[in-house]
C-alpha cells in the first residue's frame, strides 16, 4: 500500500511539474535582425518578432522568455529542446518543413538587391543578372536569399555568405562586395540608418513569395495554438499596432 501510495504521489508531482513547465515557453530568437529582432543597449532582445512572440503567449496564457541562438544552429537547437517555438523572421521553405512544423505565415517577405546609389542597377531579374556578372554579391548565410543567389546565380557571380546580415552589411558599406540580397523589410530598416544612406533598392524583388512562420519541433500541437493565437491578434488589431510601430505600410 505504501509503495501504490508513493507511485500516486510521485504521478501526481509529475504532472503538476509538466502543468507548471506548460505555463511557461521559451521562443528562440536569433537577436541580430533588426528591426525583427536584434540587443538594445541594456542587452534586452527587442523588435517585431519579439513583440508579436509576447503577443502570441499573452492570448494564450503563457509566460514567455527568449532565448537566443546562432541563425546557422537554430533549428538543431529548437528540436534538442532548447526552446519551444523559433520566432526569428524564418522563411517557410519545403528544406525546412522536413525539420520542423511552421505555423501560418505571420508576414511576407521579399528579396531585393541593395547597392550604393551610384551603382547602375535597374530593370528585371535578367538584366541585373547581367550587370552583376562577374561581381561579388553577398547575403546571409542559410537564409532564402543565401540558397537562391547559389541555386539560380552562382555560375554568374561570386556568392559571399555571411553569419549575420549586420556583417554582410559591413561588409557592403566598406566595399568588399559590390551588392547584397536581403529581405527587403530588414534592408528597408537599415537604408534609413546612417549607414545605410549611400545605398539604395536596385530592380525589382527576385522573389516576391517569400512566407514567414513560425517553427515547431515535429508534430507539436503548439502550432495550432500559436495558429489560433495569430489569428486572434490580427482580429482584435494588436497585430496592426505592432506592425504600424516599425513599418508605415502593412508587412502581413
Amino acid at each position: 500500500m505504501q509503495t501504490l501510495k508513493n507511485i500516486l504521489v510521485a504521478t501526481l508531482l509529475v504532472v503538476a511539474s509538466s502543468a507548471v513547465a506548460a505555463d511557461t515557453l521559451k521562443m528562440g530568437i536569433e537577436g541580430a535582425y533588426p528591426p525583427f529582432n536584434n540587443k538594445d543597449a541594456s542587452g534586452q532582445v527587442v523588435g517585431f518578432d519579439v513583440e508579436i512572440g509576447n503577443a502570441l503567449c499573452a492570448k494564450m496564457k503563457v509566460t514567455c522568455e527568449v532565448v537566443t541562438s546562432d541563425w546557422d544552429g537554430i533549428i538543431p537547437a529548437l528540436n534538442a529542446q532548447k526552446f519551444d517555438f523559433i520566432i526569428s523572421s524564418m522563411s517557410i521553405t519545403e528544406e525546412r518543413k522536413e525539420a520542423v512544423d511552421f505555423t501560418n505565415p505571420y508576414y511576407s517577405n521579399k528579396l531585393q538587391f541593395i547597392a550604393p546609389k551610384s551603382t547602375n542597377l535597374s530593370g528585371d531579374a535578367a538584366a541585373i543578372k547581367e550587370a552583376l556578372k562577374g561581381k561579388t554579391i553577398g547575403a546571409q548565410r542559410a537564409t532564402l536569399s543565401g540558397t537562391w543567389l547559389e541555386d539560380n546565380w552562382g555560375e554568374d557571380v561570386t556568392v559571399k555568405l555571411y553569419d549575420s546580415q549586420e556583417n554582410a552589411f559591413l561588409d557592403l558599406t566598406s566595399g568588399r562586395v559590390d551588392a547584397l540580397l536581403g529581405d527587403k523589410y530588414a534592408s528597408y530598416e537599415w537604408l534609413k540608418s546612417d549607414a545605410g544612406k549611400n545605398f539604395e533598392f536596385k530592380g525589382e524583388p527576385m522573389f516576391g513569395e517569400d512566407k514567414i512562420g513560425i517553427a515547431v519541433r515535429k508534430d507539436d500541437p503548439l502550432r495550432e495554438k500559436l495558429n489560433t493565437a495569430l489569428k486572434d491578434i490580427i482580429e482584435d488589431g494588436t497585430y496592426k499596432k505592432i506592425n504600424d510601430k516599425y513599418f508605415p505600410f502593412s508587412i502581413l
